[in-house]
């Protein structure tokens, strides 16, 4: 084993919450109308744009997820902002000797129609991450009406991240 530490670490996250009635619908910090007035259920916010991402933080450096941070039995999380429990792993990430150089999403839904919403959603996260908005990138499609996404019965995303050594 090398005493070496390598200069870049890649990390991947997935999260998918199903969609409910009388929840709000939020994703990167972003609240949405869905058609049919659905939400996304869980115990924070159940925003999983910045869940995959922190999965995808926390991956790269092999710490675990955000189940061991923010447990979903610990009534302090309890409609926590995503956002600021993705400033805490960001933290924790620099606290470990790395930084954020590049985030990349997607988000599968069939509804509601995410594009006019992406650059807010890049902005919060550029933001909390401390990254510029050119290294932040959300994207979204549909499932083509396939699997729990294409039913509406839920909305998942994918993050990818890349860090650097500070």
């Amino acid at each position: 084993m090398s005493n070496i530490m390598p200069q870049l670490r890649i990390g991947n996250g997935y999260d998918i919450h199903r969609l409910v009635p009388q929840r709000q619908l939020i994703l990167g910090g972003v609240k949405l109308s869905h058609p049919d007035g659905l939400g996304l259920d869980g115990h924070s916010d159940a925003d999983v744009l910045t869940h995959s991402v922190m999965d995808a933080l926390l991956g790269a450096l092999a710490l675990g997820d955000i189940g061991k941070y923010f447990p979903p039995d610990d009534p302090k999380w309890l409609g926590a902002d995503s956002l600021l429990l993705l400033e805490e792993v960001v933290s924790l990430v620099g606290q470990h000797g790395w930084r954020v150089l590049n985030v990349d999403t997607v988000i599968v839904a069939e509804r509601p129609k995410l594009k006019p919403h992406i650059d807010e959603m890049r902005r919060n996260l550029s933001e909390r991450m401390g990254v510029e908005l050119d290294s932040v990138g959300v994207k979204a499609t549909t499932n083509e009406r396939l699997g729990p996404e294409g039913r509406e019965e839920g909305i998942s995303t994918y993050a990818v991240v890349l860090l650097g050594a500070l």
